[in-house]
């Protein structure tokens, strides 16, 4: 390859390479691998599949995120080219290596660390990783600023509003509604919510995604994020933002302007359009998604979401009132909370009122309340919110266990 052509390539990361954003992503740089130079991918305890994409793509390095699985990744590298690492600091030395766009998909508050790194070299940031913005949204935005970079949204109904509010006047903007397909469990009766299953839970009718946010899909705890990160993100006031149950999830969002016009993004449930869109931005490339036939869909249902069925959702209305450190809180108590249902050892309707009592007790402490708070403080309300989690955990009884419902 000449050096005029390789000047050409794109540099792009992918942080969570190895989770199902993550490879979607690769699947479209795969598409076109002479357009893209693979600069690092990182991901979890698949070393396996890391290893394959990283030597598939020719990436300059690739990182786990555990330490005790770094000998098996440089085995699996061996004589390949591309180097090795792992741990917190070797994810933050990758963020470092210049790259034109990258991708956060690492899931978590983890997800935090590298991104702000990323942005601190004005680079494309595309942020899968809705913790950053529930967290830390303040402080994200302004290192973007600061530093010249851009974060474009990737979560398909960010991406939504993002398109939708192409060469708009944020100020025309009367609301904006985020589409839920209300997951897995969205027909079963109050009553046999309690003795739902992981699997059962996690089993989406529309998406394929992760064990964890069809979960939380499910328990609209991540509809719930996606309303403080539309309130971060776009800068638009609580009482502007809402959620509709949509369950064929083709409108992944509206935006409805002060003169009464609504406008609706409609796609297949596949996360290569909003994946794509970011890839490509700010110019349209052919994507290989499905194309959607309205005669043959026929009907688009909605319904206003259950709040007893719904308790997450509320609890994100208090987060965006409260402001501070109530995102960096609820987030941690919620990953808790879901680590504690996927163990068994909490059902699945105690999800929401463990995250309430920790937003309570966290409260009373005074250890929601910050002007201008720091990365430092964000992370140090995230690890108290995990220790009152787990402390409060321990007054619940262990669940029944499938086929055992009254």
């Amino acid at each position: 390859m000449t050096g005029a052509m390789q000047a050409d390539r794109r540099r792009v990361s992918i942080f969570g390479a190895t989770g199902s954003i993550g490879q979607s992503t690769l699947d479209l740089i795969a598409r076109a691998p002479s357009a893209y130079e693979v600069v690092a991918l990182t991901g979890g305890a698949n070393v396996d599949r890391l290893a394959a994409d990283a030597i598939r793509l020719k990436a300059g390095i690739a990182v786990t995120a555990y330490p005790e699985r770094l000998h098996d990744l440089r085995a699996r590298l061996a004589g390949s080219g591309v180097e090795a690492a792992a741990g917190e600091a070797a994810l933050l030395e990758a963020a470092d290596r210049p790259a034109d766009w990258i991708m956060s998909a690492i899931v978590g508050a983890a997800g935090l660390p590298p991104g702000l790194r990323a942005l601190r070299h004005g680079t494309v940031l595309a942020l899968a990783n809705k913790e950053s913005l529930v967290c830390a949204g303040p402080i994200l935005m302004a290192e973007a600023a600061r530093h010249g970079a851009t974060i474009l949204p990737v979560d398909s109904e960010h991406s939504a509003v993002f398109q939708a509010l192409r060469g708009e006047d944020i100020a025309t903007v009367e609301k904006v509604v985020i589409t839920a397909s209300g997951g897995g469990l969205r027909d079963w009766s109050l009553a046999r919510l309690p003795h739902a299953t992981p699997a059962e839970a996690g089993a989406h009718p529309n998406w394929d995604m992760g064990q964890r946010i069809t979960i939380d899909s499910a328990s609209m705890f991540n509809k719930a994020m996606e309303l403080i990160e539309t309130h971060e993100f776009f800068g638009l006031p609580p009482e502007r933002i809402e959620t509709i149950v949509h369950p064929q999830s083709l409108i992944h969002a509206l935006v409805q302007f002060c003169d009464g016009a609504m406008m609706a993004h409609l796609g297949a449930p596949d996360m290569r359009h909003a994946i794509g869109h970011a890839l490509h931005w700010p110019t349209r490339q052919d994507l290989p998604v499905a194309r959607l036939d309205l005669a043959e869909i026929a009907r688009l249902d909605f319904a206003a979401p259950d709040p007893a069925r719904y308790p997450a959702l509320a609890l994100a209305e208090r987060v965006m009132a409260t402001g501070g450190l109530a995102g960096a809180a609820f987030n941690a108590a919620k990953e808790v909370a879901l680590d504690l249902f996927i163990g068994g050892r909490l059902p699945f309707t105690e999800m929401a009122p463990l995250v309430e009592r920790v937003l309570d007790r966290m409260a009373a402490e005074g250890c929601l309340e910050a002007q201008g708070p720091t990365l430092d403080m964000v992370l140090q309300a995230d690890r108290l919110a995990r220790d009152r989690a787990a402390d409060l955990a321990g007054t619940y009884e262990t669940p029944r266990r499938a086929g055992q419902m009254p």
